[in-house]
């Protein structure tokens, strides 16, 4: 018999637990992990450096990173934000280093350092860590004293316990055990990812980096032959816009600008089976007018120099031969006499280029997705489950999910306080 039983033995599990047993060190805690190894996706994380969560100390400003869950996190975070994630290991010995990106490491630029500060805490806690440990059934019981409780059935024993915390992620196994004790699921659907797409304006580039504005189109625009006509309409009604740096490599497209589109629009690109045409500006401080208005200056200025060598706007050189290939404009062809038509097509290319998407690729190791617990089910002061008292979520196994960056951790840091919170004043 336990106190508590955590339910995951990954990060948002450990946390958990250690907030826990710190503010009741008599309580029995357990973590149950159906795996031979806990911590697996913090290992991982950030190319096996860990990247523990974001300079961004603004409660307000930090939810605008969540695409699920900004509403329902300000409170939260208002409560437990990146500020004490950094202090919790601080206390402990780690200190966090800020990237000029914001994202924050540990000064070792090492994943090791966060699994062995959490083994070492659960290891000094008294926490019971139960590896091999996948659970097969979960039972709303009544216990001892009137008190209600749960009954946890894995594969190899029967446990019991008065609080249960579920902080599984995405395990379609435990999904279903939820719906059948009568939770709403939102379906899973990957939410951080690249765009495949094979083009000759970004083949043999990969590498190439440059910030660029990014659009996805109306569904019906992108099976539809596209004319000049509605590219103007279609402007105006982009699905999903976004912007930042976007990285050319041998398989597509990446870069924070992708994976924002990834993030903000997981449900839309699974409707449409991650095939759709993006619109790209190269230059996002030009528009079409624009850059034509430049062209015809240079026209003048450049006259008797290639187009191909005189690199007339900020994007990478490599990038910038390929597209005025793609105008029909040859390695000969002097600015002097470049056709208005080449020229339209040229600024086309730089300010309006459309692209064929199809399919993705996972980002790294790192799988989020979208979906879990549907979030009007959870009571965010407590994250208790609002149709069944004494049981708790913490991590992505309810439905928020976050920008790549250090994010999702910050949402399991989190909710493991919250709920450590909470069930340290049950007791």
């Amino acid at each position: 018999m336990f106190d508590v039983i955590v339910i995951g033995g990954g990060a948002a599990g450990f946390y958990t637990a250690i907030h826990i047993a710190e503010a009741k060190p008599h309580l029995k805690i357990a973590i149950l992990e159906r795996g031979k190894d806990v911590l697996g996706k913090v290992k991982v994380s950030g190319g096996g450096r860990c990247n523990v969560t974001h300079a961004e100390f603004d409660p307000r400003e930090l939810t605008k990173n969540y695409p699920r869950g900004e509403k329902e996190l300000l409170g939260p975070f208002h409560t437990y934000c990146s500020g004490d994630t950094v202090g919790f290991f601080e206390e402990r010995g780690i200190t966090l280093k800020i990237e000029s990106d914001g994202r924050m490491f540990p000064e070792s630029d090492s994943s090791q350092t966060i699994i062995d500060c959490f083994l070492g805490e659960a290891d000094r806690l008294g926490i019971k860590i139960l590896k091999h440990s996948a659970v097969t059934e979960i039972e709303s019981i009544s216990l001892e004293a009137n008190k209600e409780g749960w009954k946890i059935t894995t594969i190899k024993h029967v446990y019991e316990c008065e609080k249960v915390v579920v902080a599984t992620g995405s395990s379609p196994k435990i999904w279903k055990l939820l719906e059948k004790l009568g939770h709403s699921m939102v379906s899973a659907v990957p939410s951080l990812f690249t765009f495949n797409c094979k083009d000759e304006r970004i083949s043999g580039i990969p590498g190439v980096s440059t910030v660029a504005q990014v659009e996805v189109f109306e569904k019906q625009v992108y099976q539809s032959k596209v004319t000049t006509k509605l590219k103007s309409v279609n402007s105006k009604s982009a699905l999903l816009t976004s912007d930042g740096p976007l990285l050319v490599t041998h398989w597509g497209l990446s870069g924070p600008a992708i994976l924002k589109l990834s993030a903000w629009g997981a449900r839309l690109l699974s409707d449409m089976n991650y095939r759709f045409k993006i619109r790209v500006n190269w230059l996002p401080e030009y528009s079409f007018e624009g850059l034509m208005g430049l062209f015809s200056e240079i026209k003048e200025i450049e006259a008797k120099k290639t187009v191909l060598r005189t690199k007339a706007v900020e994007v990478p050189r490599r990038l910038w031969i390929n597209l005025v290939k793609a105008s029909t404009i040859s390695e000969t062809h002097k600015w002097a006499e470049v056709t208005k038509v080449q020229l339209e097509k040229l600024a086309r290319q730089l300010t309006e280029c459309e692209l064929k998407i199809d399919g993705k690729s996972t980002f790294k190791e790192e799988f989020v997705t979208a979906g879990g617990i549907d979030l009007k089910e959870i009571n965010f002061k407590t994250y208790e489950s609002k149709k069944l008292p004494g049981m708790y979520f913490a991590g992505e196994v309810i439905d928020v999910d976050a920008i790549t960056g250090g994010f999702n951790f910050q949402n399991a840091w989190t909710g493991g306080y919250i709920v450590a919170q909470a069930i340290a004043n049950s007791f």
